[in-house]
């Protein structure tokens, strides 16, 4: 995993999924957000960090489109959401980001194995708790 920090968009996977959300026709990006949260939150096997890395980052977007939620301020973040910029998604996506966060948690994750390994496990976690908050309103 290429990372360069804990945020939800400080990674290759994370940057790439931006990359195809801003390729992506606007109303295609609904259903990129939701199989990118899908791969995480249904994966009953060992779950690589790829998968895990575009979920945090399709989770970031929809705690973004909450009352209150984080902005995706990062740079590598989608250009279209960067300062405020919107998207409708479905509400369910809340629940099923949450999900989705669950089992990156899971001891079953190459995410949270990687960054355990790394000794910044509770860094990346405490990275995560502006999203999980945003989406537990």
């Amino acid at each position: 995993m290429g990372a360069w920090g804990t945020g939800a968009f400080d990674n290759d996977d994370a940057a790439d999924f931006a990359g195809d959300l801003n390729d992506a026709a606007p109303a295609d990006r609904p259903d990129l957000i939701r199989e990118a949260l899908e791969a995480a939150a249904d994966n009953e096997d060992y779950l690589e960090a790829p998968e895990a890395n575009a979920a945090i980052a399709a989770a970031a977007i929809v705690a973004s489109q909450q009352p209150d939620g984080p902005e995706v301020d990062s740079a590598y973040g989608p250009d279209f959401l960067i300062d405020g910029g919107s998207i409708d998604l479905p509400d369910e996506f809340v629940e099923l980001a949450l999900r989705a966060i669950a089992r990156i948690l899971s001891d079953e994750s190459e995410w949270r194995d990687l960054w355990d390994e790394a000794e910044s496990l509770d860094e990346a976690i405490t990275a995560l708790e502006p999203i999980r908050a945003a989406l537990n309103r």
